[in-house]
């Protein structure tokens, strides 16, 4: 089966795969006191700076909750996107978990500005009103966009100014730093974030992401949350070896340059079969489009995907770093024949 239906359905990378293999020999202190994790928290210090630190965890709704509860209390609130993973995706896990509330901002393709969030701080200092203290950024975004790196720094200064922490749901950052042309500190740190949910999983990995906390008068207690929100792993070192894997020797990027350069060619594909239109713009992995209601069931029997918006039959198509340009090339043709319009070989 070849899926478009998320990056998730993706293989582990076979470099990632093999460093596990390499690290399952012998015995190893267990709960990250092994060499493995060590490197690993080594390797997020070069990429995100020397006062990164990393808490390997194993999911990203677990990744977002951890981050979120070191700088918000329950009485306080986060600001984030109205198509935000952490409000449409997690089964109002920040809800429950932390006893927040969600503060939305509407957006344009998943962006949000300034304006949108400052609407929503109200009440300040009044006990009858829930208190804003974070502000919530996804890059990339859920519906396959960016945030150039001059509106993150405008977010997050403006959030600074206003007493916010700023916390970046990075599950897909590699695609943005990849897209941006920029690295990974440059993309996060850079822009003045102070928390970071890291993705791996979509990047190649294997259940494996992080909190990467870059402000150090934050750190003090994610060793204890974590072990409180059932996300500390006892046997580490699988985990730590895929970052280690990742994040030496660029494979990161290759990865992140490989799904957007197959959304690209897909995007560019479809766009021009007659029916097909594309809905938002293609900056990372995923591709959004609006095509013949008919021609839906017939396309996801031969390539499984997600219909987005079941209102506007809008659907979302996502390539991953295994993604091939014949893959493409073969979805395209299908494409073409479901809605009668038969694709050229490109």
């Amino acid at each position: 089966m070849k899926s478009f239906g998320s990056d998730n359905h993706a293989p582990v990378h076979p470099d990632v795969l093999a460093a596990i293999v390499a690290a399952n020999d012998g015995d190893a202190p267990s709960y990250g006191a092994d060499p493995w994790t060590a490197e690993a928290k080594r390797l997020f210090r070069d990429h995100f700076g020397p006062d990164a630190e990393a808490h390997l965890v194993f999911n990203g709704t677990g990744a977002n909750v951890l981050s979120l509860g070191s700088l918000i209390r329950p009485y306080e609130a986060v600001i984030c996107a109205d198509s935000a993973h952490v409000h449409t995706d997690e089964c109002g896990a920040p809800e429950r978990q932390l006893g927040c509330k969600l503060l939305l901002a509407a957006t344009t393709d998943g962006r949000f500005g300034v304006e949108a969030a400052d609407r929503l701080v109200r009440g300040v200092g009044d006990e009858h009103h829930v208190q804003a203290r974070a502000l919530s950024i996804t890059q990339s975004t859920e519906l396959g966009t960016r945030y150039p790196l001059a509106a993150v720094r405008e977010l997050a200064d403006w959030a600074h100014s206003r007493g916010l922490f700023v916390h970046m749901d990075g599950a897909r950052l590699a695609n943005a730093a990849a897209g941006l042309g920029v690295s990974l500190g440059e993309v996060s740190t850079g822009c003045g974030v102070d928390v970071l949910s890291f993705g791996g999983t979509k990047n190649g990995a294997m259940g494996a992401e992080a909190v990467v906390v870059l402000r150090p008068d934050l750190a003090g207690d994610l060793p204890f949350r974590r072990k409180q929100g059932m996300q500390l792993a006892s046997k580490m070192r699988y985990a730590a070896a895929q970052f280690v894997a990742l994040l030496s020797d660029d494979l990161w990027l290759r990865n992140a340059r490989r799904a957007n350069g197959t959304a690209a060619r897909l995007a560019a594909g479809a766009a021009a079969v007659p029916g097909v239109r594309i809905t938002r713009p293609v900056e990372a992995n995923a591709v959004f489009a609006v095509l013949p209601a008919a021609a839906v069931a017939p396309l996801q029997a031969a390539y499984p995907f997600y219909v987005w918006d079941e209102a506007t039959g809008e659907v979302r198509w996502m390539t991953s770093f295994a993604t091939t340009e014949a893959e493409v090339d073969d979805f395209l043709a299908t494409l073409g024949r479901v809605v009668g319009a038969p694709v050229a070989a490109r």
